[in-house]
């Protein structure tokens, strides 16, 4: 696989948001990489609420990691 997360430093907000959406759909793929089977899956999930918060939760919890990881970098710059 390609080095598709070269790193976890972003200019703006949005461009981190952006990238913690890449990694929850990265989690996913990476843990059910067959195709099919997602597209499968996914009208199970879609509908559903709960599922959905769940999905919303975890991009949360990457944005709070890219976030923490950017002031970082850039109270040391």
């Amino acid at each position: 696989m390609d080095n598709w997360l070269p790193t976890l430093k972003t200019t703006t907000p949005t461009q981190g948001y952006d990238l913690a959406v890449k990694l929850a759909r990265m989690a996913v793929k990476l843990t059910q990489p067959d195709t099919a089977e997602r597209e499968r899956m996914r009208p199970e999930y879609a509908g559903d609420a709960d599922a959905l918060i769940a999905a919303s939760h975890v991009v949360a919890t990457h944005f709070a990691t890219i976030a923490a990881a950017n002031a970082f970098w850039h109270e040391g710059s």
